[in-house]
């Protein structure tokens, strides 16, 4: 039997010899081995870097919440606080306006302090996309907050265009071309005599001349096709157009609503009979079309004595057109007279009429309206004063034809 030790390559590596034992004492063997080391503590000084750190942290961001909440209440204030502007103003925001260029444009005209915060204020209330273009009245001392509310309800400034009763369609589109906050040019041509609205249009600064007349004329259609569609069934008057000539007529002769209804059936009974009706008013229109006449010009003899196609002196009937564009009041009067014989009218000398049904008392009636006149232009001239002018005497002054 080999007694030699075997190789590493039979058996491997040589297992490790066991360590020495060392013998311990009663009292050393009873005492707990030790444990793992506790982690070694950090300095005193690392330990203040940090805290003092920490600390500044927290000292700015309780100062910045501080002067967040200083800076909006201070904001707010002057948000919500009377405005620089004393007097008042009116503003307008364009089309496609962004917010900076109304807070810039306020500021410049002095109807905010401070445009940045006016900016801040718009977006905090959530109104960036809210302020509508137009026409605005900043009130005295408005607020921010005011004039942005004012912005963004819309409510433009309006204004007005009024056309009174009896003015031609000439005199009209003079007031409409006149007017300084309407924009773009008057239609090329007039339209027809009377067929204008005579009315009040309400408009905010931008709205066309073109949009005016349009409304006009749309609003005059209607209200004549409503009238006429209630007329009584007796009118000597073939057709619409006759229907607005006399109305226009009676607009001319009287301005006195409780006088209306029996100057349209004066006019009418001499229709109806055949009469002419002898109306001053198309005697001027005749001289002067759509211009109307001079103030300062009287009607003379040799004007009612000349022929045009609407002198109602001369001929039968009614004139070609219109005079005048007609009010609602005058078209009600047409469509539903007064029923009435009377065929004879003049004025009194006090802005009314008085009526007659026979000649005989026209002509008396006529007669105390001359010596009136005269009394009044012999006292006017011993007082120095201008004597009253004597147009519109009405119907039948002169000599029935």
């Amino acid at each position: 039997m080999n007694s030699s030790p075997p190789t590493n390559g039979e058996f491997g590596r040589r297992p490790a010899e066991p360590s020495a034992i060392v013998p311990k004492s009663a009292s050393e063997a009873l005492r707990p081995e030790a444990g793992t080391p506790p982690p070694a503590r950090r300095s005193r000084a690392s330990r203040s870097q940090v805290v003092v750190f920490m600390n500044f942290v927290v000292t700015c961001v309780m100062l910045m919440v501080l002067a967040a909440g200083v800076a909006l209440y201070f904001g707010k204030q002057e948000f919500n606080g009377p405005g620089p502007s004393a007097s008042g103003d009116t503003f307008i925001v364009k089309a496609n306006s962004g917010v900076k260029d109304i807070a810039d444009q306020l500021e410049a005209r002095g109807l905010i302090s401070d445009s940045r915060l006016f900016r801040l204020g718009v977006r905090a209330y959530g109104n960036d996309q809210a302020l509508k273009a137009g026409e605005y009245e900043i009130k005295p001392r408005a607020s921010m907050r005011e004039i942005m509310d004012l912005l963004k309800s819309g409510k433009s400034v309006m204004y007005s265009l009024t056309i009174p009763e009896g003015l031609t369609v000439e005199q009209a589109f003079q007031r409409i071309a006149g007017q300084q906050e309407l924009t773009g040019d008057m239609p090329a041509g007039l339209p027809p005599e009377g067929s204008l609205a005579t009315d009040t249009l309400r408009f905010t600064r931008g709205a066309t001349r073109q949009e005016m007349v349009d409304k006009l004329l749309a609003d005059q259609k209607e209200l004549v096709d409503d009238i006429w569609a209630r007329r009584s069934p007796d009118l000597p008057l073939a057709n619409v157009d006759e229907f607005v000539t006399l109305a226009s007529i009676v607009e001319k002769e009287t301005g006195k609503s409780d006088e209306r209804s029996r100057v349209a059936a004066v006019f009418l009974n001499r229709l109806a009979k055949g009469m002419r009706l002898q109306s001053d008013p198309t005697i001027i229109y005749g001289l002067f079309g759509g211009k109307g006449k001079p103030a300062d010009r009287p009607i003379y003899q040799s004007d009612i004595d000349r022929q045009t196609p609407y002198n109602t002196y001369l001929i039968n009937g009614l004139p070609p057109t219109p005079i005048a564009n007609p009010g609602k009041a005058a078209l009600e009067a047409v469509a539903n007279p007064s029923r009435t014989g009377e065929l004879y009218f003049v004025a009194d000398g006090s802005g009314g009429h008085v009526f007659a049904a026979t000649l005989e008392e026209h002509n008396q009636n006529v007669a105390r309206y001359r010596a009136l006149m005269k009394k009044q232009a012999e006292e006017a001239a011993g007082g120095g004063a201008a004597a009253p002018e004597q147009g519109g005497a009405g119907t039948g002054v002169l000599p029935v034809q």
